[in-house]
């Protein structure tokens, strides 16, 4: 077959010779909906979830059943979800085309009730394949890291869960004083083991065993977060990776600590690639939504369709950002269009500014472009 047929663009000679098969995924079950490419009508099993040995079996079956013989190809899609990239790993070793879609692409009815199961997701799903196959762009495929790209990243976001649970802990414990009438309480793990001991004998014995408890919770969360930023800490000074070379390279300019070059690192650009500054806009979710029909215009705000800890951590840096680089052409152009309007203005404005950034960041890591204006640390 022709290679450049088979890639889900232009028109298809020789339809019948692929097979699309349609994965709605669960924890116990998995729904295949199995057809050929310009097939019109197709057909579903159930197999048991993970069952990848039963998979094969079906595929082989569908294989004979529309004549494509052993060499036919064979395209598989499912959602990402719960999941995650193992079945795509797993059977694109075993010789298959995977397509990993993004959920919240997948065309729904609008209208205020639809039917919604195993069965009619997966029909849908080889529909969309079937359009997307001839050409359309009715699924967005999402880039797939390998396993060592998506390993990097349990570092940074470990880091985060840690530093919410510590927040969380500190909270709790800071309501549980205040219902005995404690205004000060302090934040620190030393300081509240401190402060317990000093008032051991003023509070409730059951609430004191509690607090007790919290603290030592407390105590550990606090060990894993210092050891996870020591880590981050030497991984990026060593440099073994593309990603830690990101983040040190980003580590290089002031406003820029090691926690959010990290993570700029390991989500941006540590294994994507980009080909232009648009792509590197929506993968944050920091582009404008305007909705222009007949007469109707107005702007809907950001699309946060992009990676949330990299959009977070992107509006803390464009903060920083204006305190560290005022001289930067960045900072002076949010200066010149927002410094003199009120608050909500210059909020508005920061969302404007960190997608700037976004970009002048990426032309800064793949191409040596320093921002016009910026300063690197001495």
């Amino acid at each position: 077959m022709n290679a450049d047929k088979t890639r889900g663009h232009g028109s298809r000679e020789g339809e019948q010779a692929v097979l699309l098969v349609g994965m709605e995924l669960s924890l116990k079950k998995w729904r295949l909906a199995i057809a050929a490419a310009g097939a019109v009508r197709h057909r579903q099993v159930t197999i048991e979830g993970g069952g990848y040995s039963e998979l094969h079996a079906v595929v082989a079956q569908a294989r004979e059943r529309f004549g494509l013989g052993s060499q036919g190809q064979v395209i598989l899609c499912y959602e990402a979800g719960r999941e995650g990239f193992h079945p795509c790993r797993v059977l694109r070793e075993a010789g298959y085309e995977v397509w990993v879609v993004d959920s919240s692409s997948i065309e729904v009815d609008r209208r205020q009730r639809r039917a919604k199961n195993d069965v009619l997701d997966a029909g849908r799903l080889v529909a969309l394949m079937q359009r997307h196959w001839r050409g359309e762009r009715a699924l967005r495929v999402v880039r797939v890291p390998s396993r060592e790209q998506e390993d990097e990243r349990q570092r940074s976001r470990e880091r985060e869960e840690l530093r919410v649970e510590r927040g969380r802990l500190r909270m709790r414990m800071q309501s549980l004083v205040f219902t005995q009438g404690e205004r000060e309480f302090p934040k620190s793990v030393s300081a509240i083991e401190r402060w317990l001991e000093r008032h051991a004998e003023q509070l409730p014995a059951h609430l004191l065993k509690r607090l007790q408890r919290e603290w030592q919770r407390l105590r550990v969360v606090a060990q894993q977060l210092h050891g996870v930023e020591s880590e981050l800490r030497q991984s990026v000074e060593s440099g073994a990776t593309r990603s830690d070379q990101a983040a040190a390279r980003m580590c290089q300019l002031k406003g820029i600590g090691e926690c959010s070059g990290w993570v700029m690192g390991t989500e941006v650009f540590g294994w994507r690639k980009f080909n232009n500054r648009r792509e590197v806009g929506a993968i944050t979710g920091l582009v404008p939504t305007p909705y222009d029909s007949g007469e109707s215009r107005r702007e809907q705000g950001i699309s946060k369709a992009g990676n949330k800890r990299v959009r977070r951590v992107l509006i803390e840096v464009a903060w920083k950002w204006l305190y560290y680089q005022p001289q930067s052409a960045s900072a002076q152009w949010f200066l010149q269009r927002f410094g003199a309007q009120g608050k909500r203005s210059r909020r508005i404005g920061i969302v404007a500014l960190a997608r700037r950034l976004i970009v002048e960041l990426w032309h800064y890591v793949e191409h040596g472009v320093v921002p016009r204006g910026a300063q690197l640390k001495a």
